[in-house]
């Protein structure tokens, strides 16, 4: 994020009647953010993002975080001596991979951005899907792609079956940001991984959100 100290006094006032419109088109909306790719890996961004998030805060806008964390459970699994494999572009999520998905995206992925968010001024809490029983899931049917006989077994990957925001609402009422990590879970309890990308759509859906904004490489 540009420093605003640093910009010339005309040109901050250039920009600030350029994003007016905005702000108030856009003031009281929800916005669902789905962040991932370089910009979760590279420290300038990070903070850059965060800023942003807080940002869309304070000018009365209400964001809402989706994240990713791909590269990171491939580096906790490589770390397991624990190859990483993929049907269709998906991870098969067998028990113990799982375990892994759950700590890396809630234990380390969401409270970075949480504590970057904070640390920038704003007011973030990190959830999963199922926390307030926020995303019921199912088990992922994956046919191939070129026979559609054939059917992948990919484990605990999750197919969104209802989301349920009303635990978002309540921390958008108290001036909070959401930050959500994609695990949901299913009729016995167990947790499926499901894509961030689908959440992120899913839940920008049922908010009735202003903006849907994908952030990947």
């Amino acid at each position: 994020m540009t420093d605003l100290l640093s910009i010339a006094p005309r040109d901050k006032a250039e920009i600030l009647a350029q994003a007016l419109p905005y702000i108030r088109k856009f003031h009281g909306k929800t916005m669902v953010i789905k962040y991932g790719g370089n910009a979760m890996t590279d420290p300038a961004l990070q903070a850059d993002f965060a800023e942003d998030v807080v940002l869309l805060k304070l000018v009365g806008m209400n964001p809402v975080v989706v994240h990713g964390g791909g590269p990171q459970i491939e580096t906790a699994l490589n770390r397991l001596g624990k190859k990483g494999e993929f049907i269709q572009g998906m991870r098969v999520t067998d028990a113990e991979t799982m375990e892994v998905v759950e700590w890396v995206l809630a234990g380390e992925v969401q409270q970075d951005i949480v504590g970057l968010i904070n640390q920038a001024g704003g007011k973030a809490v990190g959830l999963t899907g199922r926390d307030g029983g926020m995303i019921r899931a199912q088990k992922l049917k994956m046919v191939d792609s070129k026979d559609p006989t054939i059917e992948h077994d990919v484990g605990q990957v999750g197919d969104i079956v209802s989301i349920d925001p009303s635990v978002v609402k309540a921390l958008q009422d108290d001036a909070f940001i959401p930050v959500i990590s994609p695990i949901g879970f299913g009729e016995n309890n167990e947790s499926y991984n499901i894509n961030a990308d689908v959440v992120a759509s899913k839940l920008a859906t049922v908010l009735q959100a202003e903006k849907l904004m994908l952030l990947t490489n």
